[in-house]
């Protein structure tokens, strides 16, 4: 054997096997698409339709699973391991794709508008995929959108309790004073909720008009304007800058780009520390003191401070019967002999039965 043979032998012993690298998904297991879904959410996030029109789909019985028909759209399914079908064709849970959209103003935040008005949708690429928006901007507000067709990720980022923090630049009327500012900060009450900004940063003046730097931890519907509104500062210009750890950065108006691997992984991290930080929030509940070990006969009577088991039965007899005076009839007996408490009609003292017997023995 020459020793070349027997050297590509030796490296071959000792090479370590060469096979494809796996690829490990960004995806947390909270987020994981191998557990458990329902089965209009399931349809939904196929691309089927909405999850409201997924229902009325499932209980015409359009929908079988492993060849039977599911009317339940509360069904638990598989998408891994089941065969799902809406009218014979069957489903799968697409790629996941995420676009960052800095939004203009005019467009809409929804997938369905009759009048047919711009939609955000309509700007990013990827028609095959059901995509929507995570959360949503008004129309009269421009900025930073996330569309994706992740419907886990969106739940947890929309979600008011994840506290997801939502940075905005504001142009208003006036020149808002420190007292304006503190009143905002703490908040005001509205018919439908309470609304408050997390901080308030000034940042130029132009004119007789401010720029604002405004965080909130919840969106709500209009809740910049209305706010402003009623401190007397009208909004003249909003855009959101900010949203969790994405930033809209220099991209133009009316442009998006999807997010990168790092990005993805960025949210997926950003979302476990907040579902973390917000269970750690979670009130525990209130629960009964448990009973010591003294029986209830040891325990005190809260008005008078002394033990049940002291307590009077004067008004609550062994018997049942109401305490007091004897009612009349009754016989009692004193000493050896029968006395009845009944009292002659003409008065005086109660007459003795064995008294009586005495003086008809005598007669």
């Amino acid at each position: 054997m020459s020793p070349r043979s027997s050297r590509s032998q030796q490296g071959k012993r000792h090479s370590k096997p060469r096979g494809p690298a796996k690829r490990q998904s960004a995806r947390p297991a909270f987020l994981s698409s191998d557990e458990d879904l329902r089965l209009q959410k399931f349809l939904a996030n196929a691309g089927v339709d909405s999850r409201r029109n997924c229902e009325d789909l499932i209980r015409d019985g359009r929908v079988t699973v492993d060849g039977k028909v599911v009317t339940d759209p509360a069904h638990s399914v598989n998408p891994q391991q089941q065969d799902v079908r809406a009218d014979g064709e069957r489903l799968r849970l697409p790629a996941f794709k995420y676009f960052l959209l800095n939004k203009p103003k005019g467009v809409l935040c929804t997938n369905r508008d009759p009048r047919g008005r711009p939609r955000a949708v309509d700007l990013v690429p990827g028609r095959d995929h059901r995509l929507f928006t995570v959360g949503r901007l008004d129309e009269n507000t421009q900025g930073l959108l996330l569309i994706t067709n992740d419907g886990g990720l969106a739940e947890h980022l929309a979600h008011p309790r994840y506290e997801v923090v939502r940075r905005y630049r504001a142009q208003v009327v006036g020149i808002p004073t420190p007292e304006t500012i503190a009143e905002l900060e703490k908040g005001m009450h509205f018919s439908d909720g309470f609304f408050r900004f997390q901080s308030i940063r000034l940042m130029k003046r132009k004119g007789r008009s401010t720029f604002l730097e405004l965080e909130l931890r919840e969106g709500k519907n209009r809740e910049i304007r209305r706010l402003l509104a009623r401190s007397g500062h009208k909004v003249i210009n909003l855009e959101r800058i900010a949203f969790g750890p994405l930033r809209i950065g220099y991209l133009a108006v009316g442009q998006c780009r999807e997010l990168r691997a790092e990005e993805v992984r960025s949210l997926y991290a950003f979302v476990e520390e907040t579902q973390s930080r917000s269970a750690g929030k979670r009130p525990r509940r209130r629960q009964n003191p448990k009973p010591s070990g003294r029986s209830s006969s040891a325990r005190t009577n809260s008005s008078s401070g002394k033990p049940a088991s002291q307590k009077s039965t004067r008004h609550k007899p062994a018997s049942g019967k109401p305490a007091g005076k004897k009612p009349t009839g009754q016989k009692r007996t004193v000493g050896r002999k029968k006395v009845s408490s009944r009292k002659p009609a003409s008065g005086g003292r109660p007459v003795s039965e064995g008294r009586g017997k005495d003086r008809a023995k005598r007669k």
